[in-house]
Protein backbone atom coordinates (compact mmCIF):
# COMPACT_ATOMS: atom_id res chain seq x y z
CA UNK A 1 0.00 0.00 0.00
CA UNK A 2 1.16 3.41 -0.48
CA UNK A 3 1.86 5.92 2.38
CA UNK A 4 -0.63 8.52 1.75
CA UNK A 5 0.67 12.42 2.49
CA UNK A 6 -1.59 15.01 2.60
CA UNK A 7 -0.59 19.01 2.36
CA UNK A 8 -3.12 21.32 3.40
CA UNK A 9 -2.66 24.69 1.94
CA UNK A 10 -1.03 25.58 -1.13
CA UNK A 11 0.67 28.52 -0.32
CA UNK A 12 4.67 29.14 -0.61
CA UNK A 13 4.87 26.61 1.87
CA UNK A 14 2.43 23.88 1.23
CA UNK A 15 3.06 23.99 -2.81
CA UNK A 16 6.93 23.59 -1.97
CA UNK A 17 6.60 20.90 0.36
CA UNK A 18 4.01 18.77 -1.92
CA UNK A 19 6.84 18.93 -4.94
CA UNK A 20 9.73 18.49 -2.92
CA UNK A 21 8.68 15.00 -1.48
CA UNK A 22 7.07 14.38 -5.17
CA UNK A 23 10.72 14.91 -6.67
CA UNK A 24 12.61 12.62 -3.56
CA UNK A 25 9.43 9.63 -2.84
CA UNK A 26 9.30 7.33 -5.59
CA UNK A 27 5.20 7.51 -7.13
CA UNK A 28 5.05 3.90 -6.78
CA UNK A 29 5.43 4.20 -2.69
CA UNK A 30 4.00 7.02 -2.17
CA UNK A 31 0.10 9.20 -2.59
CA UNK A 32 0.82 12.95 -2.12
CA UNK A 33 -2.41 14.95 -2.17
CA UNK A 34 -1.84 18.46 -2.28
CA UNK A 35 -5.49 20.12 -1.06
CA UNK A 36 -6.02 23.74 -1.61
CA UNK A 37 -9.29 26.13 -2.24
CA UNK A 38 -8.05 27.84 -5.42
CA UNK A 39 -6.87 26.74 -8.45
CA UNK A 40 -3.94 28.26 -9.40
CA UNK A 41 -0.84 30.09 -7.06
CA UNK A 42 -1.07 33.49 -4.86
CA UNK A 43 1.69 35.52 -4.56
CA UNK A 44 0.52 36.80 -1.34
CA UNK A 45 4.08 39.05 -1.22
CA UNK A 46 2.46 40.84 -4.33
CA UNK A 47 -1.25 41.93 -2.54
CA UNK A 48 -0.33 45.25 -2.64
CA UNK A 49 0.61 45.42 -6.71
CA UNK A 50 -2.21 43.49 -7.02
CA UNK A 51 -4.24 46.36 -5.02
CA UNK A 52 -3.28 49.40 -7.25
CA UNK A 53 -4.38 47.04 -10.50
CA UNK A 54 -1.02 45.73 -11.31
CA UNK A 55 -1.04 42.53 -13.22
CA UNK A 56 0.10 38.95 -11.28
CA UNK A 57 1.33 35.92 -14.07
CA UNK A 58 -1.11 33.22 -13.21
CA UNK A 59 0.64 30.11 -12.58
CA UNK A 60 -2.59 26.82 -11.93
CA UNK A 61 -1.52 24.58 -10.03
CA UNK A 62 -2.83 22.00 -12.35
CA UNK A 63 0.66 23.08 -15.04
CA UNK A 64 2.80 23.17 -12.28
CA UNK A 65 2.12 19.86 -11.13
CA UNK A 66 1.46 18.60 -14.18
CA UNK A 67 3.82 15.25 -14.16
CA UNK A 68 5.29 15.05 -10.42
CA UNK A 69 2.57 12.70 -8.85
CA UNK A 70 1.01 15.22 -6.70
CA UNK A 71 -2.61 15.35 -6.79
CA UNK A 72 -4.62 18.61 -6.83
CA UNK A 73 -7.66 18.78 -5.26
CA UNK A 74 -9.44 21.47 -5.20
CA UNK A 75 -11.82 21.90 -1.90
CA UNK A 76 -11.96 24.09 1.38
CA UNK A 77 -10.68 22.52 4.63
CA UNK A 78 -13.28 22.61 6.99
CA UNK A 79 -12.25 20.12 9.83
CA UNK A 80 -8.64 17.77 11.06
CA UNK A 81 -9.30 15.22 13.05
CA UNK A 82 -5.66 13.86 13.96
CA UNK A 83 -7.00 11.42 16.12
CA UNK A 84 -8.65 9.48 13.81
CA UNK A 85 -6.14 10.86 11.08
CA UNK A 86 -8.62 12.14 8.29
CA UNK A 87 -9.22 15.42 6.66
CA UNK A 88 -13.11 17.26 6.22
CA UNK A 89 -13.16 18.84 3.22
CA UNK A 90 -15.86 20.74 0.92
CA UNK A 91 -15.71 20.88 -3.00
CA UNK A 92 -18.36 21.20 -5.90
CA UNK A 93 -19.46 17.70 -4.88
CA UNK A 94 -19.56 18.44 -1.56
CA UNK A 95 -18.21 17.02 1.80
CA UNK A 96 -15.59 14.46 1.99
CA UNK A 97 -13.09 12.75 4.21
CA UNK A 98 -9.63 12.25 3.30
CA UNK A 99 -7.63 9.74 5.36
CA UNK A 100 -3.81 10.35 5.54
CA UNK A 101 -0.32 8.53 7.20
CA UNK A 102 1.38 11.50 7.66
CA UNK A 103 0.16 15.41 6.94
CA UNK A 104 1.66 18.55 6.16
CA UNK A 105 -0.13 21.23 7.71
CA UNK A 106 0.08 24.49 5.73
CA UNK A 107 -3.09 26.32 6.16
CA UNK A 108 -0.84 29.34 6.87
CA UNK A 109 -2.73 33.07 8.28
CA UNK A 110 -4.94 35.84 7.11
CA UNK A 111 -5.79 39.20 8.54
CA UNK A 112 -5.83 39.79 12.42
CA UNK A 113 -8.14 42.97 13.00
CA UNK A 114 -6.83 42.49 17.12
CA UNK A 115 -10.23 42.49 18.23
CA UNK A 116 -10.76 46.66 17.09
CA UNK A 117 -14.36 47.68 16.51
CA UNK A 118 -15.11 48.45 13.12
CA UNK A 119 -12.69 46.89 11.35
CA UNK A 120 -14.27 43.96 10.02
CA UNK A 121 -16.91 46.15 8.82
CA UNK A 122 -14.97 49.24 7.41
CA UNK A 123 -11.47 48.19 6.40
CA UNK A 124 -9.65 46.30 3.67
CA UNK A 125 -6.84 43.71 3.97
CA UNK A 126 -4.12 42.56 1.57
CA UNK A 127 -3.52 39.34 3.56
CA UNK A 128 -5.48 37.32 0.65
CA UNK A 129 -5.93 37.61 -2.93
CA UNK A 130 -9.81 38.23 -2.52
CA UNK A 131 -8.87 41.36 0.05
CA UNK A 132 -6.67 42.66 -2.59
CA UNK A 133 -8.86 42.56 -5.29
CA UNK A 134 -12.12 44.46 -3.40
CA UNK A 135 -9.41 46.58 -2.28
CA UNK A 136 -8.34 47.18 -5.98
CA UNK A 137 -11.92 47.89 -7.28
CA UNK A 138 -12.34 50.36 -4.11
CA UNK A 139 -9.50 52.47 -4.67
CA UNK A 140 -10.24 52.85 -8.52
CA UNK A 141 -13.50 53.99 -7.40
CA UNK A 142 -11.89 56.96 -5.50
CA UNK A 143 -11.60 60.73 -6.66
CA UNK A 144 -8.35 62.90 -6.34
CA UNK A 145 -7.99 64.29 -3.19
CA UNK A 146 -9.37 61.38 -0.80
CA UNK A 147 -7.68 59.85 1.68
CA UNK A 148 -6.13 56.44 2.16
CA UNK A 149 -5.03 55.26 5.75
CA UNK A 150 -2.91 52.51 6.33
CA UNK A 151 -3.23 50.97 9.45
CA UNK A 152 0.36 48.79 10.45
CA UNK A 153 3.94 50.33 10.76
CA UNK A 154 5.38 46.53 9.84
CA UNK A 155 6.87 45.45 6.05
CA UNK A 156 2.96 44.90 4.69
CA UNK A 157 1.75 48.62 5.81
CA UNK A 158 5.17 50.15 4.19
CA UNK A 159 4.82 48.26 1.54
CA UNK A 160 0.79 49.03 0.88
CA UNK A 161 1.22 52.85 1.65
CA UNK A 162 4.80 53.33 -0.58
CA UNK A 163 2.60 50.99 -3.45
CA UNK A 164 -0.30 52.94 -3.40
CA UNK A 165 1.05 56.26 -3.05
CA UNK A 166 3.49 55.37 -5.74
CA UNK A 167 0.33 54.06 -8.25
CA UNK A 168 -2.31 56.84 -7.38
CA UNK A 169 -0.06 60.64 -6.49
CA UNK A 170 -3.50 62.09 -6.90
CA UNK A 171 -4.54 60.36 -3.78
CA UNK A 172 -3.64 61.62 -0.27
CA UNK A 173 -1.62 58.25 1.49
CA UNK A 174 -1.49 58.54 5.69
CA UNK A 175 -0.17 55.95 7.67
CA UNK A 176 -0.27 54.87 11.11
CA UNK A 177 1.88 52.92 13.35
CA UNK A 178 1.53 51.82 16.51
CA UNK A 179 5.47 52.37 17.39
CA UNK A 180 8.49 54.76 15.53
CA UNK A 181 8.23 55.07 11.64
CA UNK A 182 11.33 51.93 11.20
CA UNK A 183 12.36 51.72 14.59
CA UNK A 184 12.77 48.14 13.31
CA UNK A 185 15.31 49.35 10.79
CA UNK A 186 19.14 50.41 11.29
CA UNK A 187 19.74 54.22 11.38
CA UNK A 188 20.37 54.43 7.76
CA UNK A 189 18.08 51.97 6.79
CA UNK A 190 15.06 54.59 8.79
CA UNK A 191 16.48 57.71 7.09
CA UNK A 192 15.89 55.48 3.77
CA UNK A 193 12.39 55.08 4.80
CA UNK A 194 11.50 58.32 5.84
CA UNK A 195 13.27 60.02 2.71
CA UNK A 196 10.98 57.81 0.38
CA UNK A 197 8.32 58.71 2.52
CA UNK A 198 8.40 62.82 2.44
CA UNK A 199 9.00 62.10 -1.81
CA UNK A 200 6.03 60.41 -1.81
CA UNK A 201 3.99 62.54 0.12
CA UNK A 202 2.90 60.20 2.63
CA UNK A 203 1.95 61.58 6.11
CA UNK A 204 2.63 59.77 8.98
CA UNK A 205 1.34 59.03 12.31
CA UNK A 206 3.47 58.06 14.87
CA UNK A 207 2.79 56.11 18.00
CA UNK A 208 -0.62 56.48 17.21
CA UNK A 209 -2.59 53.08 18.21
CA UNK A 210 -5.76 52.88 16.37
CA UNK A 211 -8.69 52.23 18.84
CA UNK A 212 -11.01 51.92 16.36
CA UNK A 213 -12.49 52.41 12.52
CA UNK A 214 -15.16 53.91 10.66
CA UNK A 215 -16.45 54.33 7.59
CA UNK A 216 -15.05 57.46 6.84
CA UNK A 217 -12.00 57.81 9.21
CA UNK A 218 -9.85 55.91 11.90
CA UNK A 219 -9.27 56.71 16.02
CA UNK A 220 -6.15 56.39 17.74
CA UNK A 221 -6.21 55.63 21.51
CA UNK A 222 -5.38 59.06 22.62
CA UNK A 223 -8.81 60.09 20.55
CA UNK A 224 -7.19 61.88 17.23
CA UNK A 225 -9.78 61.20 14.54
CA UNK A 226 -8.13 60.95 10.89
CA UNK A 227 -10.62 61.27 7.82
CA UNK A 228 -10.36 58.39 5.66
CA UNK A 229 -12.32 57.33 2.41
CA UNK A 230 -10.65 53.97 2.91
CA UNK A 231 -8.92 52.58 5.43
CA UNK A 232 -6.26 49.49 4.66
CA UNK A 233 -5.82 47.17 7.95
CA UNK A 234 -2.07 45.48 7.83
CA UNK A 235 -1.54 45.42 11.55
CA UNK A 236 -0.20 41.40 11.87
CA UNK A 237 -1.42 38.11 11.24
CA UNK A 238 -3.93 35.55 12.57
CA UNK A 239 -3.20 31.65 11.78
CA UNK A 240 -5.77 29.59 10.27
CA UNK A 241 -8.32 28.33 13.80
CA UNK A 242 -8.82 25.00 12.41
CA UNK A 243 -5.52 23.88 14.46
CA UNK A 244 -6.68 24.81 17.67
CA UNK A 245 -9.97 23.10 17.41
CA UNK A 246 -8.06 19.83 17.73
CA UNK A 247 -5.89 18.13 20.11
CA UNK A 248 -2.87 19.32 18.34
CA UNK A 249 -0.52 21.02 21.12
CA UNK A 250 -1.05 24.64 20.36
CA UNK A 251 0.34 28.15 21.76
CA UNK A 252 -2.25 30.48 22.89
CA UNK A 253 -2.16 32.07 19.31
CA UNK A 254 -3.21 28.62 17.76
CA UNK A 255 0.14 27.83 15.86
CA UNK A 256 1.64 23.96 16.12
CA UNK A 257 4.23 23.22 18.19
CA UNK A 258 7.10 21.56 16.42
CA UNK A 259 10.24 20.29 16.89
CA UNK A 260 13.41 20.82 15.04
CA UNK A 261 12.48 18.89 11.90
CA UNK A 262 8.61 20.58 11.77
CA UNK A 263 7.03 17.60 13.64
CA UNK A 264 4.41 17.81 16.02
CA UNK A 265 5.56 17.21 19.59
CA UNK A 266 1.99 15.78 20.47
CA UNK A 267 1.61 14.20 16.99
CA UNK A 268 3.83 12.75 15.04
CA UNK A 269 2.23 11.96 12.01
CA UNK A 270 1.60 15.62 11.95
CA UNK A 271 4.12 18.29 10.29
CA UNK A 272 3.47 21.38 10.34
CA UNK A 273 5.12 24.82 8.30
CA UNK A 274 4.64 28.14 7.70
CA UNK A 275 2.98 30.21 9.55
CA UNK A 276 1.51 27.62 11.10
CA UNK A 277 4.19 26.77 13.16
CA UNK A 278 5.89 27.76 16.37
CA UNK A 279 9.31 27.42 15.17
CA UNK A 280 12.31 28.62 17.36
CA UNK A 281 15.08 29.96 15.29
CA UNK A 282 18.56 31.69 16.69
CA UNK A 283 18.61 32.72 20.21
CA UNK A 284 15.96 30.45 20.78
CA UNK A 285 13.17 33.20 19.46
CA UNK A 286 10.34 31.93 17.35
CA UNK A 287 10.73 33.21 13.64
CA UNK A 288 8.01 35.81 12.83
CA UNK A 289 5.49 34.85 10.00
CA UNK A 290 6.73 35.33 6.70
CA UNK A 291 7.83 34.07 3.23
CA UNK A 292 11.38 34.49 4.20
CA UNK A 293 10.21 32.26 7.51
CA UNK A 294 8.02 29.49 5.91
CA UNK A 295 10.30 28.44 2.63
CA UNK A 296 12.76 26.62 5.10
CA UNK A 297 10.56 24.97 6.93
CA UNK A 298 8.19 23.71 3.93
CA UNK A 299 12.33 22.45 2.89
CA UNK A 300 12.82 21.03 6.00
CA UNK A 301 9.31 18.93 6.65
CA UNK A 302 9.70 17.47 3.30
CA UNK A 303 13.38 16.41 3.79
CA UNK A 304 12.40 14.91 7.44
CA UNK A 305 9.33 12.91 5.97
CA UNK A 306 11.35 11.54 3.11
CA UNK A 307 14.16 10.77 5.76
CA UNK A 308 11.78 8.86 8.13
CA UNK A 309 10.16 7.13 5.13
CA UNK A 310 12.89 5.97 3.60
CA UNK A 311 15.72 5.72 6.28
CA UNK A 312 17.58 8.46 5.99
CA UNK A 313 19.04 11.10 7.62
CA UNK A 314 17.27 13.79 9.01
CA UNK A 315 17.59 17.52 7.85
CA UNK A 316 19.81 19.39 10.39
CA UNK A 317 19.88 22.80 8.93
CA UNK A 318 18.93 25.97 11.47
CA UNK A 319 16.72 27.87 10.20
CA UNK A 320 18.28 31.89 10.11
CA UNK A 321 17.79 35.18 8.61
CA UNK A 322 19.90 37.41 6.51
CA UNK A 323 18.03 40.27 5.64
CA UNK A 324 14.36 41.88 5.03
CA UNK A 325 13.46 43.02 1.93
CA UNK A 326 11.10 45.92 1.84
CA UNK A 327 9.76 47.32 -2.13
CA UNK A 328 9.38 50.92 -1.59
CA UNK A 329 7.07 50.85 -4.86
CA UNK A 330 8.25 49.97 -8.15
CA UNK A 331 11.19 51.88 -8.11
CA UNK A 332 12.59 52.01 -4.52
CA UNK A 333 13.64 49.48 -2.35
CA UNK A 334 15.19 48.65 1.14
CA UNK A 335 17.34 46.04 1.96
CA UNK A 336 18.28 45.60 5.60
CA UNK A 337 20.78 43.20 6.05
CA UNK A 338 20.12 41.71 9.94
CA UNK A 339 21.74 39.28 12.45
CA UNK A 340 20.91 35.53 12.08
CA UNK A 341 18.15 36.09 14.80
CA UNK A 342 16.79 39.25 12.94
CA UNK A 343 18.01 42.50 14.26
CA UNK A 344 18.95 45.29 11.99
CA UNK A 345 22.88 45.37 11.70
CA UNK A 346 24.24 48.95 9.78
CA UNK A 347 24.31 47.56 5.95
CA UNK A 348 22.11 48.43 3.97
CA UNK A 349 21.14 48.52 0.16
CA UNK A 350 18.98 51.49 -1.02
CA UNK A 351 17.16 52.61 -4.30
CA UNK A 352 17.15 51.65 -7.36
CA UNK A 353 19.27 48.47 -7.05
CA UNK A 354 17.45 47.39 -3.87
CA UNK A 355 13.94 47.62 -6.07
CA UNK A 356 15.62 45.42 -8.52
CA UNK A 357 17.04 42.83 -5.43
CA UNK A 358 13.67 42.66 -3.68
CA UNK A 359 12.01 41.66 -7.48
CA UNK A 360 14.59 39.27 -8.16
CA UNK A 361 13.89 37.64 -4.87
CA UNK A 362 10.15 37.62 -5.49
CA UNK A 363 10.46 36.01 -9.11
CA UNK A 364 12.84 33.37 -7.35
CA UNK A 365 10.67 32.39 -4.85
CA UNK A 366 7.46 32.22 -7.60
CA UNK A 367 9.98 30.23 -9.65
CA UNK A 368 10.90 27.59 -7.37
CA UNK A 369 7.40 27.09 -6.22
CA UNK A 370 5.83 27.09 -10.23
CA UNK A 371 9.06 24.64 -10.92
CA UNK A 372 9.10 21.65 -8.95
CA UNK A 373 10.39 19.41 -12.07
CA UNK A 374 13.12 21.68 -13.10
CA UNK A 375 15.49 20.58 -10.75
CA UNK A 376 16.50 16.84 -10.60
CA UNK A 377 16.56 14.51 -7.35
CA UNK A 378 17.12 10.96 -7.53
CA UNK A 379 13.58 9.29 -6.00
CA UNK A 380 13.92 6.90 -3.24
CA UNK A 381 12.16 4.09 -2.45
CA UNK A 382 10.00 4.25 0.87
CA UNK A 383 11.50 1.12 3.48
CA UNK A 384 7.80 -0.60 3.97
CA UNK A 385 8.87 -1.33 7.98
CA UNK A 386 9.18 2.72 8.59
CA UNK A 387 5.90 3.41 6.77
CA UNK A 388 3.86 1.02 8.74
CA UNK A 389 5.57 2.36 11.63
CA UNK A 390 4.70 5.62 11.32
CA UNK A 391 1.54 4.68 10.36
CA UNK A 392 0.13 3.11 13.23
CA UNK A 393 -1.24 4.88 16.18
CA UNK A 394 0.83 7.82 15.43
CA UNK A 395 3.89 6.28 16.50
CA UNK A 396 7.24 7.82 15.52
CA UNK A 397 8.72 6.53 12.37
Amino acid sequence: MQHRIIVLGAGYTGAIAAGRLAKRLRREDVAITLVNAEPDFVERVRMHQLAVGRHLKPRPFSEMFAGTGVELKLAKVTGVDVDCKTVTVLDANGAEELEYDSLVYALGSGWNDQGVPGTTEHAHQIASRPGGLRLRERLAGLDAGETVAVVGGGLTGVEAATEIAEARPDLDVVLAARGGLGDWLSPKGSRHLRKVFDKLGITVHEHAAVAAVQADRIATADGTSIPAAVTVWTAGFAVHPIAKATTLEVTGTGQIVVDRTMRSVSHPDVYAIGDAARVMGPGDKPLRMSCASGVPTAWQAADAITGRLTGGKLPNVPIRYYNQCISLGRKEGLIQYVTADDRAVRATLTGRVAAVYKELICKGAAWGVANPKVIPTRRRPVVRELARAGSAAGAPA
